[in-house]
């Protein structure tokens, strides 16, 4: 009996690992596919959206800093930040720690322009929360926030193997 029962349970694990598999792949085309129309929306690309959000979530960053969070090289940053900079979206400050440096910051309207598209958004999001208890909220954080660092070192461990054959 506790065979049946161990193998059942193992028969129930690798379904729902399936189904986790199937669903996370749908989550995951669903997300890409809503960000570039918001990018789209806004007059970017993906990566220049991309570095908005990591603005919003940081605050201001160096060019360092955002080079660190896109993957992209420093030159490669300047020019992104031309282009966000010339939209609009982003201004280039003096760091108020060292006066030296140069910050980039984002632009207030430029982020009012973005809540305004993302509000209905927000609004969707709050309602499915509410179908979920503090504790479940907690393990979808833990897990979200531990799966966005795997993807992190994945990501590196990618980029670290450019050189290797493709195919």
């Amino acid at each position: 009996m506790v065979s049946k029962l161990k193998k059942d349970q193992r028969k129930s694990r690798e379904d729902l690992l399936a189904r986790l598999a199937k669903v996370g792949r749908e989550h995951s085309d669903a997300t890409v596919l809503f960000h570039a129309t918001v990018a789209r929306l806004l007059g970017l690309n993906a990566t220049d959206y991309k570095t908005l959000g990591a603005l919003d979530r940081e605050g201001p960053m160096t060019a360092g800093d955002i080079a660190k969070h896109t993957g992209l090289a420093t030159a490669s940053v300047t020019n992104l930040v031309d282009r966000l900079e010339k939209k609009g979206y982003v201004r280039r400050i003096s760091d108020p720690a060292d006066r030296r440096r140069v910050v980039v910051a984002p632009a207030a309207e430029a982020v009012d322009r973005a809540e305004r598209l993302l509000g209905s958004t927000r609004q969707s999001l709050t309602r499915l929360y509410e179908d979920y208890s503090e504790s479940e909220l907690a393990v979808i954080a833990d897990f979200l926030s531990r799966n966005a660092e795997r993807l992190r070192t994945e990501t590196g461990k990618l980029g670290s193997n450019s050189g290797a054959s493709r195919t």
